[in-house]
C-alpha cells in the first residue's frame, strides 16, 4: 500500500532508493540506488520530453537571473522575470511538461500504471498508479469558483469509484484558498519536495535529482 508522505524529509538527500518487498514478512525496504547519469530507455524517454520543450522554449524567450526558480525552470534556464512576461504561456507549458514527465516516469516504472480516468469528454485525472488517481499541476494560482467546483466534483467522482485522489504540484507557492478547497474536495495534496518524495516511493526513481543533474542543459539562448 502506498503511504501518504508528510512534509518532513523522508529520505536522506544524498541517496536515492529502490524499494524492495520482503515477501515472507510483507515489509518494504529502501535500498540505495545510484544517481549517476545513465542512458536507460527511461532516461531516453524523459530526456526526449525535456529536449522537446527546450527546443520549443528556445524561440520564445531569453535568460535573465532572478531568484525562486524551481528544478524544472532551472533545466531550461528560466527565471521568474522571464515567466512574468507571459505567465499564462509559461504556466501552461511548464505544467504540460511536468505532467508528461510524471506520466512517462510512472508508465515505465510502475506495474500498476493506468491511463487517465474519463468522465465523458473530460479527463478527471492524468493517470493512475494502483488505487491512486493522480492529477498533476505546476502551480495552482487560481481560486475562481469554477475551478474549485471542478476539483471538488472530480475528487468526489474518484472517491466513489474507489480511488484516492492525489494532486502532485511541482511548486509550493500556491494559493492557500485553492489548496484548502482541493483538500476539502477529497484530494491528497502534495507540493514541491513532497511530490518528488511520493514519486520516488512509487517509482523507485529520484526525479528531483534527475532534473537537478540537468540544470541548464536546455538553457534558452537570448
Amino acid at each position: 500500500m502506498i503511504r501518504r508522505l508528510c512534509s518532513g524529509n523522508q529520505f536522506d538527500k544524498g541517496t536515492a532508493f529502490v524499494f524492495q518487498t520482503n515477501n515472507s514478512q510483507g515489509r518494504t525496504n529502501a535500498v540505495p540506488r545510484s544517481r549517476e547519469m545513465t542512458n536507460t530507455p527511461l532516461d531516453q524517454s524523459l530526456e526526449g520530453i525535456l529536449a522537446h520543450y527546450g527546443k520549443s522554449f528556445a524561440s520564445k524567450t531569453f535568460v535573465e537571473e532572478a531568484p525562486t526558480e524551481d528544478d524544472l525552470m532551472l533545466v531550461f534556464g528560466l527565471t521568474q522575470t522571464i515567466k512574468a512576461r507571459n505567465k499564462q504561456y509559461w504556466g501552461r507549458e511548464l505544467g504540460l511538461c511536468w505532467q508528461r514527465l510524471v506520466k512517462e516516469l510512472c508508465r515505465q516504472t510502475s506495474t500498476n500504471f493506468g491511463e487517465p480516468i474519463r468522465e465523458g469528454a473530460d479527463e478527471i485525472c492524468d493517470l493512475t498508479v494502483g488505487r491512486d488517481a493522480i492529477d498533476t499541476k505546476y502551480r495552482i494560482g487560481s481560486g475562481d469558483s469554477g475551478t474549485l467546483k471542478k476539483f471538488k466534483h472530480y475528487g468526489n467522482r474518484l472517491i466513489e469509484a474507489g480511488y484516492r485522489p492525489v494532486l502532485l504540484i511541482l511548486r509550493e507557492d500556491n494559493l492557500p484558498a485553492a489548496i484548502t478547497a482541493c483538500v476539502k474536495g477529497g484530494w491528497t495534496v502534495m507540493t514541491s519536495d513532497v511530490s518528488f518524495q511520493y514519486l520516488q516511493e512509487v517509482t523507485a526513481f529520484d526525479l528531483k535529482t534527475w532534473l537537478q543533474t540537468r540544470k541548464g542543459r536546455y538553457t534558452i539562448s537570448s
